[in-house]
């Protein structure tokens, strides 16, 4: 394995040296492709796909070298320190195995997890969330961060009144119709949704990315049986649409 790891790595180097492509590219010009591969990571997992989530693990993984063998020729740093870095803070960050600490439950890891980062420097338990991270994923991020500490709605009924309060306040700004405030109580709501999320165990981003699938499919039923028809879906009624939504909810 360390001989197969070895040669992708002098594979790298050796096309920033010899491919004009691989030449030009920096950490910046190549970040928003590396944020695509972990996207097609997960998609994969999210078909099952295992043997394509061999391949785009391997394309995450070119990124990770690529990104290092960059930082390498301007002396920032070395692979080796890049899995000196992980192997540390995965030593670091879990003494119930790797010394004499005890935590026998997942609830007593996380609030270990959390204390060990602030002794590591973080100066907030929310710290560390990626701004360019999505919105959605991100709260989610920040809200479990919180609870872990403790700071969380004690039972899940209590959760579901927030809901219902954030969604009169949207109600009462539509009715003010100041744009600013419905912005302010859209996103209100949206926060409250991802908390409720997290006490029924469902991934927000996880379901909506889900949602967006089944739509995805159900819109080209619709596009595909009007097609048959020789119409196009722009010279359509919503009557018509709304037949074939309907018919394609019946389909598995």
């Amino acid at each position: 394995m360390q001989e197969k790891f070895t040669e992708l790595v002098e594979i790298v180097r050796r096309l920033r040296k010899e491919c004009p492509w691989d030449k030009e590219q920096t950490n910046d010009s190549i970040k928003a492709a590396t944020i695509e591969e972990a996207y097609e990571v997960v998609s994969a997992i999210d078909d099952k796909d295992y043997n394509e989530l061999k391949k785009e693990l391997g394309d995450l993984l070119l990124h990770i070298v690529f990104h290092t063998v960059i930082a390498e020729e301007s002396n920032h740093f070395v692979i080796e320190d890049v899995i000196h870095e992980i192997t540390s803070k995965l030593i670091r960050r879990h003494p119930h195995v790797f010394s004499d600490t005890v935590a026998t439950t997942t609830d007593e890891i996380r609030q270990n997890w959390e204390q060990i980062k602030l002794s590591e420097g973080r100066k907030s338990v929310i710290d560390g969330l990626p701004i360019h991270m999505p919105a959605l994923m991100r709260a989610h991020r920040m809200q479990d961060k919180a609870a872990k500490i403790g700071f969380d709605w004690p039972h899940i009924d209590d959760v579901w009144k927030k809901v219902e309060e954030e969604l009169s306040e949207l109600h009462t700004a539509i009715k003010s119709e100041n744009q600013e405030d419905i912005e302010d109580e859209f996103g209100d709501v949206l926060f409250s949704l991802v908390n409720y999320a997290r006490f029924i165990k469902v991934n927000p981003e996880d379901a909506l990315r889900r949602t967006m699938k089944k739509f995805e499919k159900r819109f080209h039923y619709i596009e595909d049986q009007l097609e048959l028809k020789d119409k196009k879906i722009t010279d359509s009624t919503l009557e018509e649409m709304d037949f074939y939504w309907n018919e394609s909810k019946k389909l598995k």
